[in-house]
């Protein structure tokens, strides 16, 4: 049954596909501590779902196993050669100095159509073919970040990788850049032998983290993380950050990328042919001036959509406050101007920066 099950994944696209139990995750406790700390800072749902997330039977009633599975998003341009000698990325953001390309930078996982729906018709496709393979009785659940589940915590438990000092997933046939998705089901499956972790004395993700939001291996403080800051945060960007961010504007990879295990990544099955290279390296002036209309028809079916004009164009102030020169001014004079608060404010403060540099020159 599982060979049947892990075909048909492959079949439909998925790049891995590993299987566990349904008992709850190794890390549950560390979880706790980590809400207790409030180190998920304005992501309430993870506060609210924590039960659910702890014990999967809340989740499913009579689960019994966990299909865990993996696509993969490297691109063959994009494959990392990490040199042994640096700790930063090779895809660094740019300096206050380095302003005659004022483009803005987009995590990788988004440079693409939206993952959600992407994998989302592939799971329900497989989960169908499982309860059709377990029988009248057989009842799954389909996730792809999108519910109470920890699915590093089933990930590593399947064997699909290891949980890095980063926190994230890596794989050992695709390095960091992979989406993870998973079946809870009734079904009772034979579990894969977990991955063992493979970090050995490595600290190049730590040490490449702009905001050091990796406090210790293994700790990570949202906070501080740029990804939470451009993502999730959903008001103003603590000043003190915002130089860190650099051009960023949607998420950080600098600790994905850094990661030595991605010389062995390669580009998956499935995503490539979703790509959207037109996000790779988009104009900042140009963005800053879209409206609520440009806003949806230029990031329809991407997972930019997500943080809502007002949050992309806060993100966009940032960065030209970060890379931008006086080209930029009369874009951000504008956006000083906006009906939404949020962009006001953080164009007002890319301005002072601008014109401060301006005057050290």
């Amino acid at each position: 049954m599982k060979e049947s099950i892990r075909q048909r994944a492959l079949e439909l696209g998925f790049d891995d596909c590993r299987f566990t139990t349904a008992n709850p995750p190794d890390h549950a406790a560390h979880f706790s501590k980590w809400l207790a700390a409030h180190r998920h800072g304005e992501m309430t749902w993870l506060e609210r779902t924590a039960p659910k997330r702890m014990e999967p039977e809340r989740v499913l009633a009579g689960a019994r196993g966990v299909i865990a599975l993996a696509a993969s998003y490297a691109q063959t341009s994009s494959v990392l050669r990490v040199s042994s000698s640096s700790s930063r990325t090779v895809e660094p953001f740019l300096t206050q100095h380095e302003t005659r390309n004022i483009s803005g930078l987009i995590s990788r996982y988004a440079r693409f159509d939206d993952y959600h729906h992407v994998l989302g018709e592939r799971l329900k496709s497989l989960t169908e073919f499982v309860n059709q393979l377990g029988g009248a009785e057989t009842r799954s659940l389909w996730y792809t970040d999108t519910g109470p589940v920890l699915e590093r915590d089933f990930g590593q438990r399947a064997g699909l990788g290891f949980i890095g000092k980063h926190t994230n997933l890596i794989s050992r046939k695709f390095g960091n850049w992979i989406y993870l998705a998973e079946i809870i089901t009734t079904l009772e499956l034979e579990p894969d032998a977990p991955g063992k972790n493979r970090c050995g004395s490595c600290a190049r993700c730590i040490a490449a983290c702009p905001t050091n939001a990796i406090t210790a291996p293994f700790q990570l403080d949202a906070r501080r993380c740029i990804s939470y800051l451009t993502i999730e945060l959903k008001g103003t960007i603590p000043v003190e950050l915002r130089p860190a961010i650099g051009n960023r504007i949607f998420g950080c990879d600098d600790c994905l990328a850094v990661c030595p295990w991605n010389r062995f990544a390669r580009e998956g099955n499935l995503m490539k042919n979703h790509a959207r290279p037109e996000l790779a390296a988009p104009d900042l002036i140009g963005l800053l001036q879209l409206d609520e209309a440009g806003f949806q028809s230029r990031f329809a079916g991407t997972p930019i959509l997500r943080t809502k004009r007002r949050g992309l164009l806060r993100n966009v102030c940032v960065a030209l406050g970060n890379v931008g020169d006086v080209s930029a001014l009369p874009a951000l004079q504008k956006a000083a101007q906006d009906s939404e608060p949020l962009i006001a404010g953080h164009a007002h403060w890319a301005m002072e920066q601008i014109q401060g540099r301006k005057r050290q020159d």
